[in-house]
């Protein structure tokens, strides 16, 4: 399929809470294709609609343990556990442009398969951690929303000095520098 251009921090539609999908399609299944090859490109974990410019309720999680998850409609029933962890994301990519943020260690979601069953999982650990993280993105909601205000603020210093120069909200995978 393709790898599509990421959008970074700054881009109105990573604010943008997606609208839901309903029965999936031929091209949301090819627009999954484009999501994987775009988070493997960007050598992420995970990566949602949005962050491809797409306010729509759909992301992938691969988190090489087990199989790739596909996320249309996802929506978490139930959150077990509290656990901080580091966490960075695809569309603020740089050095040192992380955060540690709590999360459930344990979830049960229900999802949209591609051939349109509404099935429920199970999600554990580092894998919970990316799903979360992913149904954030089609709320509107970024990792460093999670952070202390101090935080945050240092967190996007780094990010404005790191992108001094550059202009526009929109990077090639290949070209990225984190994850």
């Amino acid at each position: 399929m393709s790898v599509r251009p990421l959008h970074l921090l700054g881009s109105p539609v990573l604010r943008e809470k997606a609208r839901a999908v309903g029965a999936p399609t031929a091209e949301t299944a090819a627009f999954v294709q484009d999501l994987f090859d775009t988070m493997r490109a960007a050598e992420g974990v995970g990566l949602a609609a949005n962050q491809v410019g797409l306010a729509e309720r759909v992301a992938v999680v691969d988190t090489h343990e087990g199989e790739p998850i596909v996320l249309i409609d996802p929506e978490i029933l139930e959150r077990y556990g509290r656990e901080r962890g580091e966490e960075g994301c695809l569309s603020i990519p740089g050095t040192n442009l992380y955060g540690d943020v709590d999360r459930a260690t344990r979830i049960v979601i229900a999802t949209t398969t591609l051939d349109g069953e509404r099935v429920q999982l199970e999600v554990l650990d580092h894998r919970a951690r990316a799903v979360q993280h992913e149904i954030d993105h089609l709320d509107g909601v970024l990792f460093i929303d999670h952070l202390s205000p101090l935080k945050r603020r240092m967190l996007l210093r780094r990010w404005e000095k790191q992108r001094k120069g550059k202009s526009g909200y929109l990077q090639m995978p290949a070209l990225a520098e984190g994850g």
